[in-house]
């Protein structure tokens, strides 16, 4: 499993595709050796290969360097951000460099948010139409807990989520996954919540059985 983002570079590196026909801003984008850190909130240092080191504002479109501010132009600094943006050496404005909580992969999540860090392969969102490995049934995700199998006990069972039986092929530090059976939404009772192992569930493509009215029924 892996989405992954190469941790936040901190040696100067050199990127060096076809520069040919790149203007000479562009060609010294991908060719000096730079480094990129993240500052947050879309701001970002940048090390020159010349020792200097100047503040990108994406959002702004601005750099601290002397070609941004007094000639007004796209620099290669501004140029070098997007290019370790887009080539994922670093989070995009509004995301951080983490490590899954999951799977270990080294990946970008959003900045603010409070939920378990996940990468793609392994995030799960509220809403998301999942399948049971072991019974087969469609589930509908309300959340995925930053609690671990051994630490959740099923009420009622008094048995924690790693050691029940049907749990028992899936890690004990699996995150818990709290999830209603999709054929529940459609019943007038609130529908019950279950925890699983998050390896245990599969995202599957047929989110598109749960129409607005049931959709409006999962608990948030």
């Amino acid at each position: 499993m892996s989405e992954s983002g190469t941790p936040t570079q901190t040696r100067k590196t050199a990127l060096a595709p076809d520069v040919r026909r790149l203007d000479e801003r562009a060609a010294r984008a991908w060719t000096e050796r730079m480094a990129v850190r993240p500052l947050g909130d879309g701001r970002y240092a940048v090390d020159s290969q010349s020792g200097a080191t100047y503040v990108v504002d994406l959002p702004a479109g601005s750099c601290s360097c002397p070609d941004n501010q007094i000639r007004d132009r796209q620099c290669k600094h501004l140029r070098r951000v997007g290019i370790e943006i887009t080539t994922r050496r670093v989070p995009a404005p509004g995301r951080r460099a983490a490590s899954c909580d999951a799977c270990g992969v080294d990946t970008f999540v959003p900045e603010d948010e409070g939920a378990p860090d996940l990468c793609r392969a392994c995030r799960l969102e509220h809403g998301d139409v999942v399948r049971d490995r072991e019974a087969g049934d469609r589930l509908v995700v309300v959340r995925v807990t930053p609690r671990r199998a051994r630490e959740v006990v099923i009420e009622g069972v008094g048995e924690t989520v790693a050691d029940y039986a049907t749990n028992a092929a899936y890690p004990a530090d699996d995150l818990v996954v709290e999830a209603v059976y999709l054929g529940d939404l459609a019943r007038s009772d609130p529908p019950r919540r279950y925890s699983f192992p998050l390896s245990r569930l599969e995202r599957v493509d047929d989110a598109e059985i749960v129409d607005r009215t049931l959709r409006e029924r999962i608990p948030a």
